[in-house]
């Protein structure tokens, strides 16, 4: 394949609305030492995209001020394992919303048997986070029971699956009567409808007041002792977003009374050696059960990459279920 010297991209010059998320002229980049070029056909979209566009979100150094950090597409120049032609979806610190992107070669991952570019591109962010945050730092095992925040997004489809597929309970949280239905649709064991009452007294009853051993959270800033209320003797809370901010007041009685565990993580500032190894996790723990079948993409909406201003408005509305993509271009 015949690599050009330009291709069209998403790198807004300021921050600002979704109307800054215009299609412009970019240099193809070059790929250095142990990373690969991807000739890119779609590219998940993330609420830390938003949040970068606003300004928002601290980019660590080097990063691509071309959007997007997940894409599925083929390997125009290899490295280690990787040659030219092969099918992956990689997790990427930057540049994902162009015809090409540079990826470390231990970021990427094949595309599962009977996925196509666009649902394999809503894979490795999400698979990615949930598999670090609620199997590796939450300790999440068969048997136990998980409370999920943000039920239908990105992360809580793929939490809801892939805890499924490993045997856990599974309760969410979601903020109307349709999304609980499409939570339950996934097989969450049960859904609460966080407009319609108290997610705290939900959960103790759902548990026999026992509680849960984890709790996936998104929100932050209040629902921080919230959670704590949820979680069982020797449970875990595993912060992986703060959208409601980042201060809360937290009750330490009840973290040595109940001998709880508080943790968070953020993935984009972690070393390439880091996610490598979750990549190597993921394709022997999780890429087998797409094959079986106990896993499945779960895709919302598909844009054009020149239409990410829409996609990124139906983010920013919280009318998804599952993952946004923007297709970026058609596979030959």
């Amino acid at each position: 394949m015949t690599i050009p010297q330009t291709m069209t991209a998403i790198d807004p010059e300021q921050p600002g609305g979704p109307e800054v998320l215009l299609a412009i002229t970019r240099p193809v980049p070059t790929p250095h030492d142990g990373e690969v070029l991807i000739r890119v056909h779609a590219a998940g979209v993330n609420r830390p995209d938003v949040l970068q566009r606003m300004g928002l979100y601290p980019m660590p150094p080097g990063t691509p001020t071309i959007m997007g950090l997940e894409v599925a597409g083929e390997v125009v120049v290899g490295s280690g394992r990787w040659r030219a032609g092969d099918r992956v979806c990689a997790l990427v610190a930057g540049g994902g919303y162009a015809e090409y992107c540079v990826a470390p070669a231990g970021q990427c991952l094949p595309i599962p048997d009977g996925l196509d570019f666009v649902a394999a591109a809503g894979l490795p962010e999400t698979y990615f986070t949930v598999w670090s945050n609620l199997f590796e730092r939450g300790s999440a095992v068969a048997g136990e029971t998980v409370l999920i925040h943000g039920g239908t997004s990105g992360i809580g489809t793929t939490a809801i699956l892939l805890a499924k597929a490993r045997g856990l309970k599974v309760i969410v949280t979601a903020g109307s009567a349709d999304k609980c239905a499409a939570a339950r649709g996934l097989c969450a064991d049960h859904a609460i409808d966080y407009k319609a009452g108290d997610f705290v007294d939900k959960v103790a009853g759902i548990t026999g007041g026992r509680g849960v051993d984890v709790v996936l959270d998104m929100v932050g800033a209040d629902y921080i002792p919230r959670n704590m209320m949820c979680l069982g003797d020797d449970g875990r809370h595993v912060s992986i977003a703060l959208q409601r901010g980042a201060t809360a007041e937290v009750n330490f009685g009840l973290v040595m009374r109940r001998r709880l565990t508080l943790s968070g993580s953020m993935l984009r500032p972690r070393s390439v050696a880091f996610k490598t190894a979750i990549a190597e996790a993921l394709e022997r723990e999780v890429w087998p059960l797409f094959a079986s079948g106990r896993l499945r993409a779960v895709s919302d909406k598909t844009f054009a990459l020149a239409d990410a201003a829409d996609a990124h408005r139906r983010m920013e509305a919280g009318e998804h279920v599952g993952k946004i993509v923007l297709q970026v271009s058609e596979a030959a």
